[in-house]
Order: structure tokens, then sequence, then C-alpha cells
């Protein structure tokens, strides 16, 4: 992936929730590294079309450049890429022809923040919803009376000359399950964020426990190479666990020639090194609480992305073990226990485990640039990039094949 302009970005990105907790579609933020610099809109396009190919998953894209948003729209996108317009610029006349021919070529855009006056009348039939941040809605103030609201119910208004058009909207801000959970009550149809950053509760247990604990068992007997028998009977106790191992290892993503037919099948082919890895990227999916889909969805992202990075300059077992770390770096929340706790009874390399219970070690500088990355500060990025010293065109890059083998295993 050699694309001149991801050298001259910052990006960032985040999911999209919808009411079911599913991840509905990614929202990619775009920063020019020089305020200055000239983008060509078009090149931004080709790069993001191998991530986000038309008729794949959508993607939002958020530009965080009043010449790159414009030359965007004119650069016709393909209709599978929503458009978040700030309100200033929906408001602007010079805009308006743009606008109206995305919304007519079937594209999607997003009303970003309240408009400080009318829209002009023609672009209002262009937005379908609203972005409103979670600390400026009134709604979510517990000082004033909840209202609830059925699923897509309306929740805000755009208005132009003589006209007033009712949009829903989506909360933007969202970092905790309780102000997810609150913001759907108050009519939200969507969440943009990562509701991940809840205190960890050292009591109480997921309630799909067991299923982790045989993930957990098979790791430790895969890192201890035990017989085949062994780890199949382990396996046998949780039959659905055993088609999710199986239809992860056939996916796309793990590029096999041959389909595995057998756990024992899969043992032989891959070896036990790269049957761990699977495993720890099925135990950072197997919970089957709704509040844990966005937590499973960030795992999954984390340990591609960190494999990634590790391309540039890592060796084979760097790569594995930075795919590891990224997969269990959100255990935590999942088991409800301490990482220096729960890393006493899953295996992991010194090098995870320094990074993960102690936040040191020669890891720690991916962790945080994977953290700053689901975040929304470009300074705090670039810092990041800074600490793990490598050029943002290796870091975009490394993101950009991450996401599209994710999506192939989603």
């Amino acid at each position: 992936m050699d694309h001149a302009i991801l050298g001259q970005t910052a990006l960032a990105y985040s999911p999209v929730i919808d009411r079911n907790r599913s991840v509905a579609a990614t929202r990619l933020t775009v920063w020019p590294l020089q305020q200055s610099a000239q983008l060509d809109a078009s090149l931004l396009l080709q790069a993001l079309a191998e991530a986000w190919p038309v008729g794949g998953q959508a993607l939002w894209l958020n530009v965080a450049s009043e010449g790159l948003l414009q030359d965007l729209m004119r650069a016709q996108p393909g209709s599978h890429i929503l458009l978040e317009i700030p309100a200033f610029m929906a408001c602007d006349e010079a805009n308006v022809d743009a606008l109206c021919t995305l919304h007519a070529n079937g594209n999607t855009l997003l009303l970003k923040d309240r408009p400080l006056q009318a829209l002009p009348r023609a672009v209002l039939p262009c937005f379908k919803q609203s972005i409103i941040d979670y600390a400026d809605d009134r709604r979510n103030d517990p000082h004033q009376e909840a209202h609830s609201a059925p699923p897509g119910a309306v929740s805000g208004a755009v208005s132009g000359a003589g006209n007033t058009r009712s949009i829903t909207s989506i909360q933007a801000g969202v970092r905790t399950i309780g102000e997810m959970e609150n913001a759907f009550r108050s009519g939200a149809t969507a969440v943009l964020g990562w509701p991940i950053d809840d205190v960890i509760q050292e009591s109480g247990k997921p309630a799909d426990q067991p299923a982790l604990q045989v993930i957990v068992m098979l790791i430790d007997q895969v890192h201890r190479q035990e017989d085949i028998e062994v780890l199949e009977h382990t396996l046998k106790r949780d039959p659905p666990l055993a088609y999710k191992l199986m239809r992860y290892i056939n996916s796309p993503a793990f590029g096999l020639s041959v389909e595995i037919s057998s756990f024992r099948h899969a043992i032989m082919i891959l070896g036990y090194q790269r049957l761990k890895r699977w495993l720890a990227l099925l135990l950072a999916t197997a919970s089957k609480d709704p509040n844990m889909k966005p937590v499973m969805f960030a795992a999954v992202r984390r340990g591609m992305f960190m494999e990634e990075l590790a391309r540039v300059s890592g060796d084979d077992d760097m790569r594995n073990e930075l795919f590891i770390c990224g997969v269990f770096s959100l255990l935590d929340r999942m088991f409800r226990q301490p990482f220096s706790e729960l890393l006493k009874t899953i295996p992991v390399p010194e090098r995870v485990f320094q990074a993960l219970a102690e936040r040191t070690g020669p890891y720690e500088p991916y962790f945080k640039l994977v953290q700053a990355m689901e975040g929304s500060d470009r300074f705090e990025i670039q810092e990041a990039a800074e600490g793990l010293m490598m050029g943002f065109d290796d870091i975009n890059a490394a993101l950009l094949k991450a996401m599209q083998s994710a999506a192939q295993l989603d």
C-alpha cells in the first residue's frame, strides 16, 4: 500500500455503534500534518478504497480540513462513503451545488454540530442525520427529566428559509457504557466512540465465563504443546467454540490455500504458535454481552494494527507477540480483573506482560500509538508516532491494511 498522501496526513478511527450494540461502520478522521499543504482528494480516496472497497463496509469520513473536504465533495466519492459536513460549511451558499450533487448520487451526508444560522433551503433534504456531542446535548443532563424515545425517533431538526426538517441524531463523545446507554434512551440512533473506559470491576464475573475459561485452558495447553488428543478433548467441551475457531481459520484473512476440516488438521497445518495466535483472537471475541461488542471490535483491530506496525522492522516473533498484545489489551474489561491478576492464568510472552500489566517495555510505544489513534487528538497521535520513531506513511498504511484484514473476519 504505497500512497504518498498517507505520509501527509494523520488518521484516527472509531466505531459507529447502533442501538443493537453492533458496529455499523468505521469512522475515519483525517488531519493534514501541514495545514497549508495542498492535498489531493482523489489520492486519498484511492488509498481508502483498498480498505473500504465499493460494496464493502460503510466508511464515515470526518475530514479536519475545509479545503480537503471541499475537494472530496467535488471528487464524488463512492456511495458507501458517508461524509460529515460541518454546520458552517452546510450553511455556506458556495457549497450548495456540491452537496446537492452528492445527495443525488446516493451519498449520505451527516450534519456535524448545530448550525448557527438557517441552512439554504436546497440542502435541507441532503442531510439524513446530525452529529451532536454528548457533552453539548441537553437531553443527557441528569438534572433534567429523562424523555425516552423509540428507535429511529425524531431527535433533532435543521431549518432553512421557511422550512424545517426533522432528522435523527448520532451521539459523539461517548466514552463509557453508561453514556452510551443514556444516549440511546434519549433517542440517538447511533453513537461514536469507544465506550470501554469504565473502571475495571474486580467483583463479579461475565455471564459467559465458562466459555472464556475453555479458551484460556486451550491457550495454556498450546503454550505447553500438549498432545493433540488433549487439545481436542478440551475443545469438545464447547462445540460452538470449535465451530467459531474453524470459521476464523478458514476466513480470507488467514490466507490458507486449503480448507481446514478439523481441529487436528488445523494443528497439523498451522503449528502450535500460529494456532495460539488465533486462540488469542477467539478469546477476545468470545463474550456474549451485547455491550462488549465495541470492546471486541477494538481488540481485533488493535491486534491487527499492532502486527502490521511491526512489519516495517520486526521479525515473526515480534509480529506475533504484538498481535497478541493488541488482542489481549482489553481482556481486563471482559474478565473484570486487572492484568496483574489476569495474566497469572493466561500465559503470555514477557514483553506482552510488560506492556499490558506494567505499561513498560519495548511494546509500550506501539500500545500508546494505537490508543492515540482511537482518540481525537492529532497532537497526541503525532507525539506517539515520534515515540515509536515511525513515519506516518508506514503508520497509516499499517492501519488501512489492518482495517482491511479485520473486515474479512467480521
